[in-house]
């Protein structure tokens, strides 16, 4: 007997993974903090002050019921400046993620599909990659193409790429051979449709769990390139280069880089528990 091809599952089959991840109480934890992150980016521009504006003045003054987090070593508004970085980082993380996810599972589902020579040179293209620290290469291509965040997102962007092609790859590998892989090659199905329609949807579920952590991963190595000089430029609220512009003031004025790094923590911290909840949640030995 043809073995047919995996059915998108009834809406009760996709609810016990919903009520999985929404019993976890790690993954109820990361979505409260991921939508207080959305909603300080979203209205921002509403609820904080000019990230930019600077009042000499009023430089390094502590937190207090006039300045939220206080100020920093110009006199900008640190809580203004956070709540805008928020935008940038979040922005910074799903776009490099995104990006990471399109080319690496191009990648992985074109040499898993046709194999051969194809497959060799694609894999030995990903081994080039993997063979630099990601930090280092990051730092070398954000270098090579100006510190900006665009090129941020771009240097991040490439160095985490080749993860989806190995693990879209894999998965490929596993499923090509399946009968009901086979059952459409015998039906003249063309190479491309048997990608699109029978392997591709079946490599969606690592995909999904890796990106979530992906995107946490993602503001904390761009704000890393920040840091130290090849992400954003000052004056731009981003909290790794906000952090650096603070960082000789750490003794007295604490709080100007506190703030931004435990953004930073936080934000990660959020991704990451997402990611293990929806990992816990869509494993298929998971029956309860």
């Amino acid at each position: 007997m043809v073995e047919a091809a995996p059915r998108v599952p009834d809406k009760r089959q996709m609810s016990k993974p919903a009520r999985r991840f929404w019993r976890n109480p790690a993954s109820l934890i990361g979505v409260v903090l991921l939508a207080i992150l959305l909603f300080i980016a979203l209205l921002a521009p509403l609820i904080s002050p000019d990230p930019i504006a600077q009042d000499l003045s009023q430089r390094l003054k502590p937190p207090s019921s006039q300045h939220l987090l206080g100020t920093d070593q110009l006199g900008r508004e640190v809580w203004g400046r956070v709540a805008h970085g928020a935008i940038i980082s979040l922005q910074v993380g799903v776009f490099v993620t995104l990006l990471s996810v399109l080319v690496g599972v191009s990648v992985g589902l074109f040499a898993g599909t046709l194999g051969g020579a194809w497959d060799n040179a694609l894999m030995r293209v990903t081994d080039i990659f993997f063979a630099f620290p990601s930090l280092i290469l990051a730092m070398a291509i954000a270098a090579a193409l100006g510190p900006n965040l665009t090129n941020t997102i771009i240097a991040v962007a490439a160095v985490s790429w080749p993860s989806y092609a190995r693990l879209v790859r894999a998965q490929v590998l596993a499923l090509r051979d399946r009968e009901f892989v086979e059952a459409a090659r015998a039906l003249g199905t063309p190479q491309v449709s048997i990608a699109l329609r029978h392997l591709l949807p079946n490599t969606l579920t690592p995909v999904l769990i890796q990106s979530s952590f992906d995107v946490g991963q993602a503001i904390l190595t761009a704000a890393g390139l920040s840091f130290i000089g090849f992400g954003a430029q000052p004056p731009t609220p981003e909290w790794g280069a906000m952090v650096s512009e603070t960082r000789n003031f750490i003794s007295e004025a604490p709080w100007a880089s506190s703030a931004p790094a435990i953004a930073i923590a936080i934000s990660v911290l959020a991704f990451n528990l997402i990611g293990d909840g929806l990992r816990d949640a869509l494993d298929p030995r998971n029956t309860k």
